[in-house]
């Protein structure tokens, strides 16, 4: 590598280090490093600003603009306190049950819609959920988000990375449901039981709580009815527009900022107080993520890298599996998996194509879809999800720390991978 790919390296693993070790906030330093790359000339505005591959991913943040103006809106109408109200009365109190209900209803949301706009859509429920039963909300709140993770890699439009496989690998909304979502479906039923164990300390039942909980009316939380239905019509639209944006000929970003903006119109609320509910330091921290992974493409970092581990396992269908599963979900740890799907895309058809090209070379992307979707849970920016969880914790002043997050996810990664060791070669191989 050339020495101006060592320094964007440098700059990378830095500021990298100062979000996990929180010595300074991780948007300082995830905009502080996307200036020094800018700066330094290892990337520049036509490629921070402009390119597909090694900049600002503008679909990802007008995606999340427009469903933050949907939840903003929806926070009014009271449908929150709704649900709150009525998943804790459906688990009579118990914590643990709670947890079941929210985690399925996140993971088969996430399956139909992408996963960080699930997150922003049950981030408000368990924050209201978790204050009236008094249990700690961070827990809820991590199980949720690696469940939409683990539920958005079921199928070819629950996660961006799917997206960019099926258009490289020519594979459609079906093959995902029959090659991904079986899998899925076990990785769950086990995730569920580790959340049993994971988070043991924060199920701690209050009679007293669960008794007043069960007194309560779903029906008393609506605030607005007129501002609930057209909500709920918007949202359906946006919604159905999501699972069909293929046949539309739209993208989801399109979707969901023409939705945020005809809701915030068809509201009559004022546009300041809504436009205030969305969370600016998110999206500016991914702002900042994409400039600095920018840099690693633009210098051919990553591209080295992935070539490098292909002309290791050329040849060697098995051990190229292995290796791609196991290497995308250690990079998608720490590198947003969008541009790193990007990237590792061609070189994986190539190798699908040396391996002859036939039904059982297809489990090279499976392998990278498997590692890619569920490697994103191992940290706490391994995911759009997961920053986007962190940003609402910090914004309801219940922060979660970097290694909060992450001594949880190691262990939930780590376990997904290791099932899908016998998938794949059982499956396939």
């Amino acid at each position: 590598m050339t020495a101006i790919a060592w320094i964007a390296v440098a700059i990378f693993v830095l500021a990298y280090v100062l979000i996990a070790t929180e010595w300074v906030h991780r948007l300082a330093a995830a905009l502080g490093g996307a200036c020094l790359m800018l700066v330094l000339g290892i990337t520049d505005t036509e490629h921070a600003f402009f390119s597909e591959v090694a900049g600002i991913d503008w679909n990802v943040l007008f995606l999340l603009l427009g469903m933050m103006l949907i939840v903003s809106v929806l926070r009014r109408t009271g449908l929150f306190e709704y649900l709150a109200i009525w998943s804790a009365k459906r688990a009579r109190g118990q914590p643990f049950r709670v947890m079941v209900i929210l985690v399925l209803v996140t993971a088969v949301a996430s399956a139909g819609l992408d996963n960080v706009t699930t997150v922003l859509l049950v981030a408000p429920v368990t924050f209201l959920v978790c204050d009236r039963l008094g249990v700690p909300v961070t827990p809820f709140l991590i199980a949720e988000v690696m469940a939409s993770n683990i539920g958005g890699a079921a199928t070819l439009v629950g996660d961006p990375p799917n997206i960019i496989i099926a258009s490289r690998a020519d594979l459609s909304f079906n093959d995902f449901l029959i090659h991904m979502a079986p899998f899925i479906a076990v990785v769950l039923v086990v995730y569920i039981a580790l959340c049993r164990w994971l988070f043991r300390k924060a199920f701690r039942y209050n009679a007293e709580r669960a008794a007043s909980v069960m007194e309560l009316r779903e029906r008393d939380a609506i605030r607005d009815v007129r501002l609930l239905v057209v909500s709920l019509v918007v949202l359906g639209l946006v919604l159905v527009a999501f699972v069909l944006h293929t046949w539309l000929h739209l993208e989801p970003a399109v979707i969901a900022i023409v939705g945020g903006l005809l809701l915030l119109a068809l509201s009559r609320l004022d546009p300041g107080d809504v436009v205030r509910g969305v969370e600016w330091p998110t999206l500016a921290f991914f702002a900042g993520l994409f400039v600095m992974v920018g840099g690693l493409v633009s210098t051919g970092v990553i591209d080295h890298v992935a070539s490098a581990a292909s002309d290791a396992v050329e040849g060697r269908l098995g051990l190229a599996t292995m290796a791609l599963l196991w290497g995308s979900a250690g990079l998608s740890a720490i590198v947003d998996n969008i541009p790193y799907v990007a990237t590792m895309s061609p070189i994986v058809a190539e190798l699908v194509s040396n391996a002859g090209g036939n039904d059982q070379a297809q489990v090279l992307w499976w392998a990278l879809a498997i590692g890619a979707d569920l490697g994103g849970n191992a940290t706490a920016i391994g995911a759009s999800a997961n920053v986007v969880a962190l940003g609402l914790a910090e914004r309801a002043g219940k922060p979660i720390s970097f290694w909060e997050f992450t001594k949880y996810g190691l262990v939930v990664t780590a376990v997904t991978i290791t099932l899908a060791v016998p998938y794949l070669w059982l499956r396939y191989l």
